[in-house]
């Protein structure tokens, strides 16, 4: 009992650590200081749908349009994930108030909608789409308030607020379509300390919008494009026919306000919209879950193991403990290669490249390093960091080809560089092909495609190489029992033993660790919600690695009691168990959470997913099978053999 107690200890100051880091981040960039005055750049990001699951540029709508227009320099995360940043005709000012503005055209000649453009809006407020803007890097957000379940009194008192990123296009009342075509702007300022005979600086700390519905005859505006919004209660929104022309005019107002919050804490209100105390309970469930569960294994294993060994070990009734069953009869063939050498060994060297990829990404970004703010950043990073850690994935899939007395080292070589990458840029170019044909923002440009292949060919493949290279030139694992030449014959095994029975039950205690968390992933990957609780991430790998190694001891050992010694493959396969849970969990939450119908969001859905479920598989499957590896190399030395 004093050993849980000390490893609750423990794990509670590992959590407190975490916490610390995971409310500290360090911005992408450095503060920009405005005088009152200067000009504010509104942007726009991209048009978003988790309904639909397909990005597209802000002007792949009718908006009205700058003069010129200037696309942003993007990294390639922000490629990836379909960001098309773009400037704007909004003209916004540090500290200076806009009733209400018209933003393009004159207010005599208001735009015209042809058929065809109605249509698209139609269409696109029918899929719920949010279009994204940004200032001064900062997010638009839009703010709900509602009352929660508390006591009648206090329901008078206060609202709940919560943010929901970007603003709805428009929305739909039985079968009308309207179009939020007013956007009030909120922004919000920081004033810096400064010594007196300077200007006031200031700094942009957050960035709202109230989108409304305006009819055309409703907005009374003059020559000078300024406008005269109606009374709340007497306006009537702005409809989009889609079976004819619509005119309307696009209209925005700006309004500032002080505010106390720092520059340096401008993110919070973003990251603080799903509930973290929920997140503490859980996640804090899951560890004592699993160090009990751990702790009861170790306890288990290292004691029948200890009775094992003494056995073995005594010299005067030997004769004895050779008619017994057990994992000693297997000695002269436990090392015995499998069959497919180098595939195995090719899935091991990825599942070390994803391993030390992931694992640098969590880490890194604990640190506060890959913030939302600097967009994109995680991408490009778990890209470049995948193509470098090749070194390390073709190093110890070398040494174990070897081991496993492969020749081909060069073929080896090539498969480990190809194998999962090609399943990988494969599924993806055939998904591309489906996002090309809707013309959306989140098809991977020609050139960008070409750049990837490029890495992959130019960095990843000849790093692998080199890796592979020096590990089948190394001495190969050294292992404590010689092979024997003739195979032994494998008794007939009972039904828990079937390798499916066993990914069954190896899936279950990794996955159930880390379940709330890719509870919280699968939202801000499809639901556009920002993901940065890097810290209970790093702890749930932790977990992940810890739950997969010792699921993965128990099975090899059980397996090797029931004298089956086929052990290399089957540890792989069945380590990777939970990815298995994962899959069953994508389906149940694309058919609970998303409302998606249409069939190319479903195929990207399922497209996705099965790449998550793969990489998922030869994380946890390596972790798995070198925890094995060791295990069985330490207890065929501890015993004596004749």
């Amino acid at each position: 009992f004093s050993f849980l107690q000390e490893r609750l200890r423990y794990v509670l100051g590992l959590l407190l650590l975490l916490h610390s880091t995971d409310s500290f981040y360090v911005p992408g960039v450095a503060p920009i200081n405005f005088h009152r005055n200067d000009p504010v750049e509104i942007k726009a990001v991209k048009l978003t749908s988790s309904r639909t699951q397909l990005p597209y540029e802000y002007y792949s709508l009718p908006f009205c349009q700058p003069s010129k227009i200037t696309y942003k320099a993007e990294n390639l995360g922000e490629v990836l994930r379909g960001d098309r940043i773009v400037n704007t005709p909004f003209q916004v000012s540090m500290n200076v108030e806009k009733k209400c503005e018209v933003l393009c055209n004159l207010p005599n000649k208001p735009v015209t909608l042809t058929v065809e453009q109605s249509k698209l809006i139609a269409e696109r407020i029918r899929e719920d789409y949010y279009v994204h803007l940004i200032a001064d890097n900062l997010p638009v957000a839009t703010r709900l308030e509602f009352y929660s379940n508390r006591e009648e009194e206090e329901k008078k008192k206060e609202k709940d607020v919560q943010f929901e990123h970007g603003y709805r296009l428009g929305f739909m009342d039985g079968n009308k379509f309207y179009l939020h075509n007013h956007l009030s702007f909120i922004l919000y300022y920081h004033r810096e300390d400064v010594e007196e005979s300077q200007e006031h600086t200031y700094r942009v700390v957050r960035f709202e919008v109230i989108p409304q519905s305006i009819k055309l005859e409703d907005l009374k505006a003059d020559e000078k494009s300024m406008c005269t919004l109606p009374e709340a209660t007497g306006s009537a929104p702005q409809e989009i026919d889609p079976t004819k022309e619509n005119q309307l005019l696009f209209t925005y107002s700006v309004h500032w306000e002080e505010s106390d919050i720092k520059w340096a804490s401008r993110w919070d209100t973003y990251l603080t919209m799903s509930d973290v105390q929920i997140h503490w309970f859980s996640i804090i469930n899951s560890v004592v879950v699993v160090f009990f569960l751990s702790g009861i294994l170790s306890m288990i294993i290292i004691r029948t193991l200890r009775k094992d060994i003494a056995n073995y070990n005594k010299e005067d009734d030997i004769e004895d403990t050779m008619e017994e069953s057990g994992w000693k009869l297997v000695h002269g063939d436990v090392f015995r290669p499998p069959q497919y050498p180098m595939i195995l060994s090719s899935l091991l060297g990825s599942g070390i490249q994803l391993f030390c990829m992931i694992l640098i990404v969590i880490f890194v970004a604990m640190l506060g390093m890959l913030s939302p703010s600097s967009r994109g950043a995680l991408m490009t990073t778990a890209c470049f960091l995948f193509m470098f850690m090749g070194v390390f994935g073709g190093f110890f899939a070398g040494r174990l080809y070897r081991t496993l007395k492969g020749h081909r080292w060069k073929k080896g070589a090539f498969c480990t560089a190809t194998l999962y990458p090609g399943v990988v840029f494969g599924i993806c170019f055939v998904l591309n092909c489906f996002i090309w044909g809707k013309h959306s923002s989140g098809a991977v440009p020609f050139p960008t495609m070409v750049a990837l292949l490029c890495m992959w060919f130019g960095i990843s493949l000849p790093l692998v190489y080199l890796g592979y290279y020096f590990g089948f030139r190394k001495q190969p694992y050294d292992n404590p029992v010689r092979t024997n030449q003739i195979p032994r014959q494998i008794p007939e095994q009972r039904w828990y033993m079937n390798k499916f029975v066993g990914i069954l039950m190896a899936g279950i205690l990794p996955f159930g660790a880390m379940f709330i968390e890719l509870f919280f992933i699968f939202s801000a990957i499809w639901e556009n919600q920002f993901y940065y609780l890097f810290g209970f991430l790093f702890l749930v790998f932790i977990i992940l690695v810890v739950s997969c190694s010792q699921i993965s001891i128990v099975m090899v050992y059980f397996q090797l009691c029931a004298e089956d010694y086929r052990w290399w493959w089957r540890t792989f396969l069945v380590s990777g168990g939970s990815a298995f849970y994962v899959l069953i969990y994508a389906v149940f939450y694309f058919v609970n959470k998303l409302d998606i119908v249409e069939f190319i969001p479903s195929l990207l859905y399922f497209g996705y997913t099965a790449l998550m479920v793969l990489s998922f598989w030869l994380l946890t499957g390596t972790i798995g099978f070198y925890a094995a590896y060791m295990f069985v190399r330490k207890i065929y030395a501890a015993v004596k053999i004749d």
